[in-house]
């Protein structure tokens, strides 16, 4: 029984020291575009968990965050879904929720079917962060 035990204990010892844990910080990353700069922070724990994910991106001299409605989306092309912020607010959580992006497929127009809420191209953003986390590994 002691020889089992002390198997168990080396096992989790040595597959402890193998995880993927990621650095608790804030880690931040952008991708340039010839139009615009996607802007991704991510958050992440003692735990080496994804706590907080904060896209944005620069639009006309101001970011499309901090225009809000005055945006468009709603008025300008027509979406039923949302404005900008409200797309990326569901992709933000998503990648809480999941803790990554390795559910996310995209399109080959850089949109994802897997985030409810979200139909916008996000293929930029989902750059944006995967460089942030590589800073955390």
């Amino acid at each position: 029984m002691k020889k089992i035990f002390l198997a168990l204990l080396v096992a989790m010892v040595l597959f402890a020291g193998c995880s993927n844990k990621l650095k608790a910080g804030v880690y931040e990353a952008e991708n340039v575009l010839p139009d615009s700069t996607a802007i991704a922070k991510v958050t992440i724990d003692s735990d080496g968990k994804i706590t907080d994910v904060y896209f944005d991106e620069t639009y006309d001299g101001s970011t499309k965050k901090t225009l809000g409605d005055e945006y468009g989306m709603k008025s300008e092309w027509g979406s039923q879904i949302g404005e900008w912020y409200e797309h990326v607010a569901a992709l933000e959580k998503a990648i809480v929720d999941n803790q990554g992006v390795e559910t996310i497929t995209l399109t080959d127009k850089g949109t994802t079917d897997a985030v409810s809420g979200c139909t916008i191209q996000v293929s930029h953003l989902i750059k944006a962060f995967n460089d942030a986390i590589a800073k955390a590994k």
